[in-house]
């Protein structure tokens, strides 16, 4: 999401009913797969937050800091919370272009094998891509 829409409503909770994206804003990885997921958004349902905006905190005190660097997090407009594979799954019954992976993300018993793999990917995402750092080790927050 544009920093400067988000300054200027200084909550992910002002944003109109849509699912908010909580994702690691410093990861690279994590970048390209939210940019995929605007793509895949033609109706722009989804809103992107980096982890790192301080209104994460103040909006989601119950998902704490380690919880978020461990996973993509979906809250959706009622409230309830997705994370990791789970996220996936849910994104893809909202939206079309997602919906031929959707009958695979929810075979029978499968969700086990889907969390362990996202777990894995999500483990290695800075070795995948690396970081966004600049030279002297600050990272940008936001994209």
């Amino acid at each position: 999401m544009n920093q400067a829409i988000l300054s200027s409503i200084g909550t992910t909770k002002a944003l109109p009913a849509s699912d908010v994206v909580l994702f690691d804003g410093q990861c690279n990885f994590c970048r390209r797969q939210t940019d995929h997921l605007r793509r895949f958004d033609g109706k722009n349902r989804l809103r992107f937050v980096s982890l790192h905006d301080p209104c994460v905190a103040v909006d989601y005190p119950d998902l704490t800091h380690e919880m978020l660097m461990e996973q993509m997090w979906v809250v959706a407009p009622d409230g309830r919370r997705f994370g990791g594979a789970d996220a996936l799954r849910y994104l893809s019954r909202r939206l079309p272009l997602l919906w031929p992976i959707a009958p695979i993300l929810h075979l029978p018993f499968s969700m086990p094998v889907w969390r362990w793999l996202y777990r894995q990917i999500a483990k290695r995402r800075y070795r995948i891509a690396g970081k966004n750092c600049d030279e002297g080790g600050t990272c940008s927050l936001h994209r």
